[in-house]
């Protein structure tokens, strides 16, 4: 205990524990209060700052901020504006007949003092996103952002200052010995996103004091093609879905998995749409962003280094200028098994394509690597699709299409194993930092009272009746 109250964040933290209880009691409308002043915040007060703070830390196009970030934690805090009443009242649920003369119910009760702890490449959807779902539960919440989006981590801290007292809601700015120090307090429950490997640095930090964690991490998402996809329409989505942000999404198409006899018809159309949204010189395009570090650029120039040395095929792109953090939207085939491509989650611009002779063949791939935060069909088949889905695990699927369930807020978000723990968005957020809490109420004489000792020959009649009837 004397070690964690030499923590640097202790102070911090007893505020917000010892004002948990206050803030769980909140009402429906006091938390819905919250919820508008964010709201408020996010889409006039800084609307223009936070354009700028994501064009100054990613080279974000504006259409793309307001889509990937603004929109969706405006999206987040209508639902839940919308749904909340209902998610605080007391849900009934049935009592067997053996315990007749007793009623049972489970409410949702905030888990307490969480911790957040998000990542750079949506820094205000990530953030501000599983904060919606925390206020919503009746939490306070601590805060730690990248510090990899230096200008995106500094306004949302002031952001956060302007709106909410400390001991509500705090965030912490610094690098990544604030998370450290953080991880060694007793929090209730952790959300975070980021890679698998951080992710158990978490997870076991979380087990020292048996905190809940909700992890939302990511994984080699593979797409499948099969004969009977439309390629100019399966082409047409995927380059969107690989190449928004630079391809640093967690639910970007990591590679692509398509029938042999399609790869060149594939690959023609897939250099269509690259000039169609970027045009012939992607580097010149305000629509296509840069990589966030010098460390991350020079991971993804390796990976196409690497490939190339074992004597893949650049199909597209591959110039890089590091000066800019620059990576063109790159695909390339041909490559070798050992490459680090198709090991590694990628989160960047580069796309492999990989070739497959039945769709058996494709399914046995996808299974021998670790199962993937989602998984995209394309197919006009209904077999060939559920045949996919139910021989595969995945946190989620599209099919004809990529990454758009992230933005529909009736679906759980998340992953599984490798890709993640729990779910997120929408009630699926709200119930991430709850406890469920069982409650039974006893109106009048239970029958169970009828077998509290001393246990005789006719208690042990009527055990045994009420193992049969009941």
């Amino acid at each position: 205990m004397n070690d964690i109250k030499e923590n640097p964040y202790y102070q911090l933290f007893s505020k917000q524990k010892d004002n948990q209880f206050k803030v769980g009691k909140s009402t429906y409308n006091q938390r819905v209060k919250k919820l508008n002043a964010l709201q408020r915040a996010i889409e006039f007060t800084y609307r223009k700052q936070i354009i700028e703070a994501l064009h100054k830390d990613l080279n974000k196009p504006k259409v793309e901020a307001e889509l990937t970030e603004i929109y969706q934690i405006i999206g987040e805090i209508k639902y839940a504006k919308k749904h909340l009443r209902q998610w605080m009242r007391k849900q009934s649920v049935e009592t067997p007949l053996s315990m007749l003369g007793s009623g049972s119910y489970y409410v949702y009760e905030p888990k307490g003092v969480c911790l957040i702890i998000s990542p750079w490449n949506f820094p205000f959807n990530l953030t501000f996103g599983p904060l919606v779902s925390a206020i919503a539960a009746g939490n306070t919440a601590i805060i730690k952002p990248s510090e990899m989006t230096p200008n995106s981590s500094g306004l949302m801290a002031k952001i956060v200052a302007d709106i909410f007292p400390e001991d509500e809601v705090a965030l912490l700015e610094g690098k990544v010995e604030v998370s450290t120090q953080l991880l060694k307090l007793p929090f209730n429950h952790i959300f975070f996103t980021g890679s698998p490997n951080v992710g158990k640095i978490v997870m076991t930090a979380a087990a020292k004091h048996l905190a809940s964690v909700t992890l939302e991490l990511g994984g080699k998402s593979p797409t499948v093609l099969d004969k009977t996809a439309n390629l100019d329409t399966a082409a047409k989505k995927i380059i969107w879905g690989k190449y928004m942000n630079a391809g640093q999404i967690c639910v970007s198409p990591d590679y692509v998995l398509i029938d042999e006899s399609l790869k060149e018809k594939f690959l023609k159309y897939c250099k269509k749409w690259l000039i169609h949204y970027y045009t012939e010189q992607p580097q010149n395009s305000e629509s296509y962003a840069r990589i966030v570090t010098d460390k991350h650029f020079e991971r993804l120039n390796s990976h196409i280094e690497n490939a190339k040395t074992l004597g893949a095929t650049v199909e597209v792109g591959g110039k890089t200028e590091a000066d800019t953090k620059y990576i063109d939207p790159t695909i390339i085939s041909n490559i070798k098994e050992e490459a680090t491509l198709l090991h590694e989650e990628i989160f960047g611009p580069i796309l492999p394509i990989v070739t497959y002779n039945t769709l058996d063949e494709a399914i046995s791939y996808i299974n021998s690597k670790e199962r993937p935060l989602a998984l995209y069909v394309y197919s006009k088949s209904k077999t060939n699709i559920k045949k996919v889905i139910q021989n595969t695990r995945a946190g989620g699927t599209c099919i004809n299409n990529n990454i758009i369930h992230y933005a529909n807020h009736n679906l759980p978000f998340g992953g599984t194993n490798n890709s993640g723990i729990g779910k997120s968005h929408g009630f699926y957020g709200f119930e991430a930092f709850s406890n469920k809490r069982a409650v039974v109420k006893q109106h009048t004489f239970g029958i169970t009272e009828l077998l509290f000792p001393p246990y005789t020959n006719l208690k042990e009649k009527l055990a045994r009746l009420t193992i049969k009837w009941f």
